[in-house]
C-alpha cells in the first residue's frame, strides 16, 4: 500500500488548494501530537488557503521520533477525519512542512525557532512539560531535566531550555523575540509559560531575561476539541476506503474552539478565518472549559473505566453516569463567572452531545493519563471554592476518589492497569499505606504536590473524599454513582 504524499493522494480526496512549495515556515510548534494536528494546524490551514503563505508550521517532538516517522515520509501531509454519528468527513492537511525531533538534534530546533521568518512558537506539551512547582508556580530548578539544561544550555531537552536558547540566539542576531503561545489545558497557561521561560533565562543570563520580559509576549489561550488517539483499526479502515496508507491520520469531532489573548510580540496568523476568538480576557473561558468539560471528563475516565466502560460514550449511555455528570457540572457551574457570549446552559447541552458521540470512541484510559497533573485545575480548584463558600461537593469528591482508586493499579475485575503518571510511584506507595478507604484517602491527601497545603490539611475535604473512596472499595464505581444520584434525587 502506497503512503500518502505530495505525489500520491487518497482516492476521492484533493490535496491542499494552495501551492505548498511557496509556503514559508512562520510558526514552530512544540509537541506536534494528534491534538495539534486536529486543532491549531487546521487554523493555519485556513490562513494558507486564504493566500497568506507565511504561516507554514515546523513541527517538533520533544521526546519520541514517532510523529516525524509518520509525517516526514508523507511530505508533512496527513488526513483529518471529522466524525459524528454515521458521518465522516475527510480532508488533507498541509500546514505542517516537516517535523524535527529535539533529542536527535536540538541545534536544528533552536535554529528553526531563531529563523527571521518565525513569529510564533506554539506549544502543546502537557502540564508536566512546564516543570513548574505546583505549590509556588516557579520553575523547579532542582528538577533533573532543568538542571541538566542549565548545565548544558547549548543542548537543551526541555521546553523552557529550548525556548530560552532560541530567544538568546535571536537576541544575538538582532531579531525581536517570537510570541510564545501555550495551547495546553492550564489556567493562566500564558503566565505559566512566561514564568518557566523567565526563571530559566534569569538563572542563565539576567540581561536576557530582562530583554525577553520587555519585548516578548506570552498570551494565554483556551483550546477545545476532543481528539481521541488513532487506533490500528482507524488506519486499516482508512486504507480500505481510500486505497492509501496514512500513518499520520487523526480523528476528531466537528466542534472546535480557540480563544486567544490578543497580545503578540510581532505578526501572527489570522486564525479568525477558521473561527478563533481574540479577546482581552481568556481566564473565564478557560475556567468554564476546565471545570465543566475537563472536570467531567476526568471523573468519567476514572469511574467509568473502573466500572468497565472503555469509552466516554459507553459511560454516558448509563443513565446514572449521565445524571452524575449533570450533577457534577451543577457543582462546578456555581463557581463560574461566565464571560460575555458564553451561555452555560447551551454549552453544557453541547458538551453532553459531544460526550455521547460514539463515533469518536474516546478512550477513558487516554483521559486518565497524568491525573496528578490534571486534578488540581479540573476538580480540586472547584472543590476549594465550594469549601470556602460552605457548599457540599459530593460529586466532585467521588471524581477525586475515582482517581485515588485508580492508583491501585488494577480495575474492579482485578485486571492490571498501567498508571501512566509522573507521580505514579509516589501515589502507589501512599495508596498502599492505608487499610481502608478513609486511611488511603488521608495518605494520598498528604501529597501536597497534588492537593496543595490547603486541601491536604482540610478535615472536611479529607473525610468527604475518604468516605467516597471507602464506598468505591466496598461496592464499586457503578453502585457508588447510582447511590449518589439517588441521594441527590431524594433531596
Amino acid at each position: 500500500m502506497m503512503r500518502l504524499s505530495e505525489t500520491h493522494l487518497p482516492r476521492g480526496l484533493e490535496g491542499p488548494a494552495y501551492d505548498r512549495r511557496a509556503v514559508r515556515v512562520g510558526q514552530v510548534h512544540l509537541g506536534v501530537g494528534a491534538f495539534h494536528r486536529a486543532h491549531q494546524a487546521i487554523y493555519n490551514q485556513a490562513c494558507l488557503a486564504a493566500g497568506d503563505l507565511r504561516w507554514g508550521i515546523m513541527g517538533a517532538s520533544l521526546r519520541s521520533p514517532d510523529v516525524a516517522t509518520q509525517l516526514n515520509p508523507q511530505d508533512g501531509l496527513y488526513t483529518c477525519l471529522v466524525r459524528e454519528g454515521a458521518e465522516t468527513r475527510a480532508s488533507i492537511i498541509g500546514a505542517i512542512k516537516s517535523v524535527l525531533v529535539a533529542p536527535q538534534d536540538p541545534a536544528a530546533l533552536i535554529a528553526a525557532m531563531s529563523a527571521p521568518d518565525v513569529q510564533v512558537v506554539t506549544l502543546t506539551i502537557t502540564e508536566k512539560g512546564y516543570h513548574l512547582d505546583p505549590a509556588t508556580g516557579a520553575l523547579m530548578m532542582q528538577d533533573k531535566a532543568i538542571a541538566a539544561d542549565l548545565a548544558e544550555p547549548d543542548t537543551p531537552a526541555t521546553a523552557p531550555g529550548l525556548l530560552v536558547a532560541a530567544l538568546a540566539a535571536r537576541k544575538a542576531r538582532g531579531l525581536s523575540p517570537f510570541t510564545a503561545l501555550s495551547c495546553d489545558n492550564l489556567p493562566d497557561n500564558g503566565g505559566r509559560l512566561k514564568q518557566a521561560v523567565l526563571d530559566f533565562a534569569r538563572a542563565q543570563d539576567p540581561a536576557l531575561a530582562d530583554w525577553i520580559e520587555r519585548f516578548g509576549a506570552f498570551p494565554a489561550s483556551m483550546v477545545d476539541r476532543i481528539v481521541p488517539a488513532t487506533t490500528p483499526d482507524d488506519l486499516d479502515q482508512f486504507e480500505a476506503r481510500f486505497g492509501t496508507q496514512d500513518l499520520g491520520l487523526v480523528k476528531t469531532e466537528p466542534f472546535s474552539q480557540w480563544v486567544i489573548e490578543d497580545y503578540f510580540a510581532g505578526e501572527r496568523p489570522q486564525w479568525e478565518l477558521a473561527g478563533a476568538q481574540l479577546t482581552n480576557e481568556v481566564a473565564p473561558w478557560e475556567m468554564a472549559k476546565l471545570r465543566l468539560l475537563n472536570g467531567a471528563h476526568s471523573a468519567l475516565a476514572y469511574l467509568g473505566n473502573l466500572a468497565g466502560y472503555q469509552t466516554v460514550d459507553q459511560a454516558m449511555a448509563n443513565p446514572a453516569f449521565e445524571r452524575f455528570v449533570e450533577l457534577l457540572q451543577d457543582e462546578a457551574q456555581s463557581t463560574l463567572t461566565p464571560p460575555l457570549g458564553l451561555d452555560l446552559a447551551s454549552y453544557r447541552a453541547e458538551l453532553k452531545s459531544r460526550f455521547k458521540n460514539a463515533a469518536l470512541m474516546h478512550k477513558t484510559y487516554q483521559i486518565a493519563m497524568d491525573g496528578s497533573q490534571k486534578l488540581p485545575q479540573r476538580l480540586l480548584a472547584t472543590i476549594e471554592t465550594r469549601l470556602v463558600r460552605g457548599q457540599d461537593f459530593a460529586c466532585l469528591a467521588l471524581g477525586v476518589a475515582g482517581w485515588m482508586r485508580w492508583q491501585a493499579g488494577d480495575d474492579e475485575q482485578g485486571q492490571p492497569l498501567e498508571v501512566q503518571d509522573p507521580l505514579a510511584a509516589e501515589t502507589r506507595e501512599l495508596y498502599r499505606k492505608g487499610q481502608n478507604g478513609l486511611e488511603k484517602a488521608a495518605s494520598l491527601c498528604s501529597l501536597e504536590a497534588v492537593f496543595g497545603p490547603s486541601l491536604s490539611r482540610d478535615p472536611r475535604f479529607v473525610s468527604t473524599v475518604g468516605a467516597a473512596l471507602d464506598a468505591l472499595l466496598k461496592q464499586g464505581a457503578c453502585a457508588s454513582v447510582e447511590e449518589l444520584v439517588q441521594k441527590e434525587a431524594a433531596r
